[in-house]
């Protein structure tokens, strides 16, 4: 393998870059992936019988999992591969050594980038493991126990300072790696899984994603989206995009792009809209599609979306989603192949409908002053979907995320900032007394300086601003601030308040907001 860094690449750049090409169709005219494999790889991974070669053909991993293996192998040990090499090789090996479905279940956050995402792994998984990057990195990929413990010896090859970090300079962290960690792992997260087996002799043709999808998306800081995306093939695996919507307020969410399909579900894509484009990573299966769209510059921007491909019969979602007892509003249902009247369960009246198709119908609502609080099923003719909370007044108000970071930037520099993001969740007690979501509420923010440290140094005056309306909160710039003690940066450590109006009543929630510096090392799996 030749292996010599190109000047001038920095990791960031290169990660940037392998970003980019992740979410692009390949090219026709790049070399074949065995052709790459035999030529570029073959000169360190030793050939095996059944045309395998050492270390590679003992993984699987998700497409991102594949392209920083890739990267890794370019910035620590020089390799030398072209973009279009590179997206033939990640395109190949997430086909051929991918992930099942059901093998992301419950860690797909990592590959859709909810960085503000809490996880809840074992603690000696989080201590041993996530400590250093997400346990979802780990859970994202597939090893049998000889290749979990040559991971083992490459940490510590690679990052020997490691055993006197935090988390393991107070433990044996090789020897509990080695005895502990790999049998947990390779049991855990083993090569041979019926369920890949399974997924490769039933994966559907890519051609089945081709058509016109309706879906339903939320953006914090903007509120609820509906629309049509079209999909039209472009080649093997690969689609042209177009997308037509709007955001509840009435601002339109249209653009158009390409994407490229993995593992036959991975779906990643690259849509402008109004300008700025944006990436998808949805799991694609069947007449469904679910994931997350954000920004490339910034993926904190970023919205739930949710799709069904029209012709297929599902009901997506209610917007918005709750009525208070006594009063009328407008909701309207998102879905595919909606048909037949539309029902919200007891003590809800449909008075009117104001327009019907078979992606939208758009009704006026009444619920009786008497209806009780709760969760209704709502129905669309035989379709069942989400539910309609009735309340007759809020409990309590969250902040979503309840923790999050954001990060100073700019200042003169290149790293933009990445902000804080934040929902206001209103909930009620059911006629049982228990606590259930009733939905997003118009709110007003601020923050507050988290504690006497925070307070004494000025917090909220030099981390940034929050926009008051919005809920989405702007860092400070990077850098020295001479108008700092010690001229510090424009850190911070706040309360973010909420405060949503029911009825001339002001409720308030609470989140915690880190204001912490530049994020330098920014892989696809954080």
């Amino acid at each position: 393998m030749k292996r010599r860094l190109r000047s001038g690449m920095s990791a960031g750049l290169l990660a940037v870059a392998a970003c980019v090409a992740l979410h692009s169709p390949y090219s026709l005219a790049a070399r074949d992936a065995q052709t790459i494999l035999k030529e570029t790889c073959q000169g360190c991974h030793t050939p095996e019988a059944d045309n395998a070669l050492s270390r590679i053909s003992h993984q699987r991993k998700t497409p991102e999992g594949w392209l920083m293996s890739i990267a890794r192998m370019q910035t620590m040990h020089g390799l030398q591969i072209s973009d279009e090499d590179r997206r033939t090789l990640v395109k190949y090996l997430a086909d051929t050594q991918g992930l099942a479905p059901s093998e992301t279940d419950g860690v797909r956050y990592a590959m859709e980038r909810r960085l503000n995402t809490v996880e809840q792994f074992d603690d000696q998984t989080s201590q041993m493991c996530g400590r250093c990057h997400s346990g979802a990195r780990v859970a994202l990929q597939r090893r049998p126990a000889q290749e979990w413990e040559r991971l083992v010896n490459f940490h510590l090859g690679q990052w020997p300072s490691l055993e006197y970090q935090a988390l393991s300079r107070d433990r044996d962290w090789f020897d509990l790696a080695r005895k502990e960690m790999v049998p947990l792992l390779a049991k855990r997260y083993p090569l041979d899984n019926p369920a890949w087996k399974k997924w490769q002799s039933s994966a559907p043709k890519s051609e089945a994603l081709v058509g016109d999808w309706s879906f339903s998306g939320h953006l914090p800081g903007k509120g609820e989206l509906a629309g049509v995306m079209s999909v039209t093939a472009d080649g093997s695996d690969t689609f042209k995009v177009s997308v037509k919507g709007q955001y509840a307020d009435g601002t339109p969410f249209n653009g158009d792009g390409s994407a490229i399909l993995y593992t036959g579900y991975e779906w990643r894509g690259n849509v402008t809209i109004d300008g700025v484009t944006m990436r998808q990573v949805f799991a694609a299966q069947g007449n469904a599609m679910q994931g997350r769209m954000f920004e490339a510059e910034h993926d904190e921007r970023g919205l739930d979306f949710v799709a069904a491909k029209q012709g297929s019969q599902r009901l997506l979602a209610v917007q918005p989603g709750y009525v208070k007892a006594g009063s009328e509003t407008e909701v309207t249902l998102i879905g595919s192949g909606l048909s037949g009247k539309p029902n919200f369960g007891k003590g809800v009246e449909v008075v009117e409908v104001v327009s019907q198709s078979p992606e939208q119908i758009k009704v006026k609502l009444k619920a009786a002053a008497n209806a009780q609080p709760g969760l209704r099923a709502v129905t669309v003719g035989t379709l069942k979907g989400p539910s309609l909370s009735v309340y007759s007044k809020i409990a309590s108000v969250k902040v979503v995320p309840e923790f999050s970071v954001a990060r100073i930037g700019e200042g003169g520099g290149s790293t933009p900032k990445v902000q804080g993001r934040f929902d206001a969740e209103a909930w009620g007690k059911g006629a049982d007394g228990k606590p259930y979501r009733i939905g997003v509420f118009p709110a007003q923010w601020k923050v507050e300086a988290f504690d006497e440290r925070a307070k004494e140094d000025e917090d909220v005056k030099f981390a940034g601003t929050m926009h008051a309306d919005t809920g989405v909160f702007t860092p400070g710039d990077a850098g020295p601030n001479p108008a700092r003690k010690m001229s510090t940066n424009n850190a911070g450590n706040l309360k973010v308040i909420a405060a949503v109006d029911d009825a001339g009543k002001s409720l308030t929630g609470e989140g915690h907001m880190i204001v912490t510096v530049q994020r330098w090392n920014n892989p696809p799996i954080p």
